[in-house]
């Protein structure tokens, strides 16, 4: 009698958190990305599944609108103020640009970002621990000397670094400016190859032929959009290029020490919910991501014409196999 007690209360219990899911006021979340580019579509998967895990599933008690600018900066105005007019209870913007519009926007909204490096930078937010408006989100500011050491223990005789960035992007030319402080401790020097739009970046990355030994891409969205783009050109001139994003590996690159951005969805989807349930944003201090996993390429790296060591290829969380 007492298990068949405990049962029917366990079943009870588990009904009323269903109804509880079920009655939840029904919710608009409108998500905003700068371009489509396989790191950011992993944001936007994980910042929905986050959500229908914890109760808001789409076409049941969660509206999603989505839209990407295609790495056009002027479309990301038109869907920020697109997005405002629907008055949805949350905008998600995911990378810099997406969310520096929907900021300008988005005055009564709440509005939670992810994939940006720089916030306050951006001019997002006053502080990392006190947004103090109505924005905060997730982070992914990149451990560049982590980034650098590993980039040195696979060509330690390697002198100029190379880099493709869109001074036009705010994050790109903060993590720019940082990289070139880093290497100067280090006593490298930093070669830059400016790209405003994706069909500059063959022409941008041509130009560091001659001039650097190996090429370092950031979260630039525009570089990463043409990532290929510039592994081409690693290919053919024997310039190995390593990158902060893992999905570039899988496209060709040498190695990255990087992070997961689907948990970074994940973890942005979290701060979502809080904000449905009725969080402050202005006191909601911004996350960062600690989780560095490392993607290895040998074919890659073979094309490239070097070989990573045994010890280096055993440390990764992954080896690509992509032979062409």
């Amino acid at each position: 009698m007492a298990k068949r007690t405990l049962r029917t209360l366990l079943g009870a219990s588990l009904l009323a958190a269903a109804s509880l899911v079920q009655a939840q006021e029904a919710k608009t979340v409108a998500i905003t990305q700068i371009v489509e580019h396989p790191a950011l579509d992993a944001v936007y998967q994980g910042v929905k599944d986050q959500l229908a895990e914890q109760g808001y599933k789409e076409g049941e008690n969660l509206t999603v609108m989505h839209e990407s600018a295609q790495g056009n900066s002027a479309i990301a105005s038109q869907i920020a103020r697109k997005f405002v007019g629907e008055s949805p209870d949350v905008i998600v913007a995911i990378a810099t640009p997406s969310a520096q519009t929907v900021a300008a926007a988005a005055r009564n909204i709440p509005v939670v970002f992810s994939a940006v490096t720089d916030p306050v930078g951006a001019k997002l937010v006053k502080s990392l621990e006190a947004p103090g408006a109505n924005i905060t989100g997730v982070s992914d500011m990149l451990p560049l000397d982590k980034h650098l050491d590993m980039l040195q223990r696979v060509m330690p005789d390697a002198k100029r670094i190379g880099t493709v960035y869109n001074p036009g992007e705010a994050n790109a030319v903060s993590l720019v400016n940082m990289l070139e402080e880093r290497l100067a401790a280090r006593g490298l020097e930093l070669v830059k190859a400016a790209a405003t739009k994706t069909s500059e970046v063959l022409g941008a990355a041509r130009s560091l032929v001659g001039e650097a030994d190996a090429i370092y891409l950031t979260t630039d969205n525009t570089v990463i959009s043409a990532a290929e783009a510039v592994i081409s050109v690693g290919e053919r001139a024997d310039i190995p290029v390593f990158a902060a994003d893992t999905a570039t590996v899988e496209r060709g690159a040498v190695a990255a020490l990087g992070f997961n951005y689907y948990e970074h969805g994940r973890q942005t989807g979290k701060m979502v919910y809080r904000v449905l349930q009725g969080a402050d944003t202005a006191t909601m201090p911004v996350e960062t991501m600690d989780t560095l996993d490392l993607f290895v390429n040998p074919a890659a790296a073979e094309r490239m014409g070097i070989t990573l060591s045994e010890d280096f290829v055993k440390e990764a969380k992954k080896v690509v196999k992509n032979d062409k």
